[in-house]
C-alpha cells in the first residue's frame, strides 16, 4: 500500500470538516463523511478502515460540538448513520483481505503444481534449441488443462503437446497423468504410433478407474501431438491425435502440416478405434517449428476476431525459440486486451 494514498481519506475528512462548520446552519455535509472509510477500504485493510472511521465520528462530533447541534435528532441520525456505515465498510474489508490471503495461498500451491507439472524444456537438445511457454487464462490460476513436454532418448528427441479438456483439478490431474506416462514410455516406444497407442491405453485406463460423470458433462478426453525428431537425418515426424497442426517456418513462410491422417483425441479410442499414422516432413537447418494449444487460434479481440497465428508469427519467423515465444505471447496477450479466455501453450523449435 503507497503510504501517499492515507492522505486522501484524510484531506477529504478536513475538506468535509471544514466546509460543514462554513456553511449556513440549515446545509449539513456531515453524511459526506462516510465516503473517507469508503475510500480508504479501496485500498487498505480493516485496521485502517477502522481508524478512518474513528477520524470521521471524530470529526462529526467537532462539527456539531462547534454548532451547538448535540443531542438534536439531526446529529443523532448522522452520527448513527456514519457508525453503522462505518462498521459494514470494516467487515467488508476484513472479508476481502480473508480471500486475499486465501488466494495467495491457492496461487502459491498452483504455481509450485505448475512447476513440476511442465517442467521447462532443455534449451538444447541434440540439434534442436527449444523453447516453451505457459499462458493462464486467469493470473490467479497458473495452471489448466494445456500440457507439454520433451524427452530424449535412443538418438531420437520426442515432444508432445496437448490440451485436456476442462478445468480444475480434474484437468490438472488428467495431465499429470498424460505427461507422466509420455515421459515414461517415450524411452521404449520404438515408433510415435507405437508411444500414441500407448497413451491411449494408459489414459483409457485411468478414465475406466473412475466413477462416471455426471449426465451433464461429457466426456473427458485430451488432444494431442506427438513430433519427432531425429538426430542424423534432417526429418521430423508428427502423430496428432484432435489437434491443431504444427506450424512450419521456412524461408519467411509459415505452413501448417498436413493433418488428414489425424486420429482421435485421446480417451475417444473407444468410440472410434484409432488408427495412429506419422507423416514425415524435411526439417533441416534453419528450419523451425511451433507447436501450440488451441487457445491461442481461438484467442478473440474485443471485436470477436480470432488471431491470426500465422499471418503474426511470420513476422518473427528467424527468431531463436525463446525470443519468437516471448513476442508472440506479448502480441498474443495485446489482441486479446491482456486477458485471456483459455489457457495457452506454445512450444518453439529450431534447428540447427
Amino acid at each position: 500500500m503507497d503510504s501517499a494514498l492515507v492522505g486522501i481519506p484524510v484531506a477529504l475528512i478536513l475538506a468535509i470538516a471544514i466546509a460543514d462548520l462554513a456553511a449556513p446552519d440549515r446545509i449539513h455535509l456531515g453524511p459526506l463523511l462516510v465516503a473517507a472509510p469508503a475510500i480508504t477500504a479501496s485500498f487498505a485493510g480493516p485496521r485502517l478502515t477502522a481508524a478512518i472511521v474513528v477520524v470521521s465520528a471524530a470529526a462529526e462530533l467537532l462539527i456539531a460540538s462547534v454548532q451547538g447541534d448535540f443531542g438534536t435528532q439531526t446529529f443523532v441520525g448522522e452520527i448513527a448513520a456514519l457508525v453503522t456505515v462505518g462498521v459494514l465498510i470494516v467487515i467488508f474489508a476484513y472479508v476481502r483481505d480473508r480471500e486475499r490471503r486465501t488466494l495467495t495461498q491457492v496461487r502459491s500451491v498452483a504455481e509450485t503444481a505448475q512447476r513440476a507439472l511442465l517442467r521447462p524444456v532443455p534449451a538444447r537438445m541434440a540439434r534442436l534449441r527449444v523453447a516453451s511457454t505457459y499462458l493462464a487464462a486467469e493470473a490467479e490460476a497458473h495452471i489448466g488443462g494445456d500440457l507439454y513436454g520433451a524427452v530424449r532418448t535412443r538418438g531420437l528427441t520426442r515432444l508432445i503437446i496437448g490440451d485436456v479438456r476442462g478445468k480444475g483439478l480434474a484437468a490438472v490431474s488428467d495431465a499429470a497423468l498424460l505427461l507422466g506416462a509420455f515421459r515414461e514410455a517415450a524411452h521404449h516406444a520404438p515408433t510415435l504410433p507405437h508411444l500414441a497407442a500407448y497413451l491411449q491405453d494408459s489414459y483409457g485406463d485411468r478414465l475406466a478407474d473412475i466413477p462416471a460423470p455426471p449426465p451433464e458433462e461429457t466426456e473427458s478426453f485430451i488432444t494431442a501431438t506427438l513430433v519427432e525428431f531425429p538426430d542424423d537425418r534432417p526429418l521430423l515426424t508428427v502423430v496428432t491425435c484432435g489437434h491443431p497442426p504444427p506450424l512450419l517456418l521456412r524461408g519467411g513462410e509459415v505452413t501448417a502440416l498436413p493433418d488428414d491422417a489425424q486420429a482421435p483425441p485421446f480417451g475417444l479410442g473407444d468410440l472410434a478405434p484409432a488408427e495412429y499414422t506419422a507423416r514425415t516432413f524435411p526439417f533441416g537447418e534453419g528450419d523451425a517449428l511451433l507447436l501450440y494449444t488451441d487457445g491461442v487460434i481461438e484467442a478473440r479481440d474485443r471485436a470477436g476476431r480470432f488471431y491470426p497465428l500465422s499471418e503474426r508469427i511470420a513476422e518473427w519467423a528467424g527468431d531463436e525459440p525463446e525470443l519468437l515465444l516471448r513476442r508472440l505471447s506479448q502480441d498474443l496477450l495485446r489482441h486479446v486486451g491482456g486477458r485471456l479466455d483459455d489457457d495457452a501453450a506454445m512450444v518453439a523449435v529450431r534447428a540447427v
